[in-house]
């Protein structure tokens, strides 16, 4: 991991709280949410009872059927309810975890879909799973706070654990140490498999998201009061609390730092992203989109609460970053002048962005199903891959570049190739 050139060559002033407010205008009146709940995706994404676990597919034709289009190579379908997440194994780069809301996590191959392994025994829906750093060991967690480890080459459980409602999990990129937050605002980190467990305590209200940062050493989390903690993580103690002016006024929803560790973004419904400096704790500026649109609202009742910030990544090779919003704008800033550098709409709510490693190339998937490619210089879509019949919950892309793995509402995961020889 070198350290990215990007944030080296930006002038950041730590002394002055917000630099620049940059204002990105309402947002359409996009009734997103609610229009994807009244959609009955059941039908549509049903499987054959006796198929097989997975099929290997041609692509179709371009834009011919929309309905029909389906540009995956691998469709992994043993789930029986929506696939709530995804991540492969850092070291091969060859297989999966999925988990879902059939209380089921599969470990699989993304050669062929072939199932590797259940990770069983959980009794609610699986919403956190991932590999440690060296694909020694996967973890699942569900929503009921169960968390289990299983060692990967011997396909047994090692480890398992129960907390209160989970919220979100992490492994620790350089050691076998597990991090969790969970709805009582505690944060949780265990050494796997000897189970020596330490707890950050947080408010009295949800730890939201977390993310332990490239230094090993300190992890950031926020809760849904607004506030934002970066914790050392060998004391127990917390190094910078963000509240109140410096927080955010509604729940945190995502965070993300950069390659080095030295900034953070987080992102939260009050359709605010706010760039932090780790070492200093300040807010360096804050990025921010108005979440209520100035149309007349339907009824006295309803609040236009269409909008939130959904996901964010910092590039690794520019001085940019990516925040993804729920009302499907995607918007890419310019870190050393601070300012929007392209604004990309999609016509329904972004759920989730990756950049890739070693490019300017931002991921988006969304409620419409597709996963879209943006190069984030010039604000322009490269391409475009369909072929689920219900919302993109969560997706992941290989260490290359080249393949993308979605899970959905339709119950399935899909592989999808997306090398380019011009990039």
């Amino acid at each position: 991991m070198e350290p990215a050139e990007g944030p080296g060559a930006v002038d950041f002033h730590g002394d002055e709280e917000i630099i620049e407010v940059v204002e990105l205008g309402p947002p359409g009146p996009d009734e997103l949410a609610g229009a994807v709940e009244d959609v009955d995706f059941e039908d549509e994404g049903a499987e054959e009872p006796d198929g097989d676990a997975w099929e290997t597919e041609d692509d179709e034709g371009p834009e011919d059927g929309m309905e029909l289009q389906d540009d995956s190579e691998v469709t992994f379908s043993l789930h029986s309810a929506s696939v709530f997440c995804v991540s492969l194994d850092p070291r091969t780069n060859t297989l999966a975890v999925t988990g879902g809301e059939d209380d089921k996590a599969f470990v699989w191959r993304l050669s062929d879909g072939e199932l590797l392994f259940e990770c069983s025994g959980h009794k609610d829906s699986v919403t956190c799973a991932g590999f440690s750093h060296d694909s020694v060991f996967v973890a699942t967690g569900d929503m009921s706070g169960l968390l289990k480890v299983w060692r990967v080459d011997t396909k047994e459980e090692v480890w398992s654990f129960e907390v209160g409602d989970l919220e979100w999990m992490e492994w620790h990129p350089q050691a076998h140490v597990l991090l969790a937050g969970t709805a009582d605002g505690n944060s949780w980190m265990w050494k796997i498999p000897s189970g020596d467990c330490k707890t950050f305590q947080g408010p009295a209200c949800p730890a939201t998201c977390g993310r332990i940062l490239p230094d090993g050493k300190r992890a950031v989390v926020g809760y849904e009061d607004g506030t934002m903690r970066i914790w050392d993580l060998k004391q127990g103690t917390s190094l910078h609390v963000l509240k109140g002016q410096d927080g955010h006024q509604d729940p945190l929803t995502c965070v993300a730092s950069n390659q080095d560790g030295s900034l953070i973004l987080t992102g939260s419904v009050d359709c605010h992203a706010k760039l932090v400096n780790s070492a200093t704790g300040k807010v360096v500026c804050v990025f921010k989109m108005e979440s209520a649109a100035p149309k007349a609202p339907a009824s006295e009742g309803e609040e236009a609460e269409s909008n939130s910030v959904e996901s964010l990544g910092f590039c690794n090779v520019m001085p940019l970053a990516a925040v993804g919003y729920l009302d499907g704008t995607l918007a890419i800033y310019d870190l050393s002048t601070q300012s929007l550098r392209h604004k990309c709409q999609h016509e329904s709510g972004i759920v989730q962005l990756l950049w890739e490693e070693s490019s300017a190339v931002v991921y988006t998937c969304s409620l419409d199903g597709a996963v879209r490619l943006w190069d984030a210089r010039s604000g322009k879509m490269i391409s475009e891959y369909r072929g689920h019949s219900a919302e993109i919950l969560d997706f992941a892309v290989n260490k290359d570049a080249s393949i993308v793995v979605t899970t959905s509402g339709d119950h399935q995961a899909k592989v999808f190739c997306v090398q380019r020889p011009d990039r």
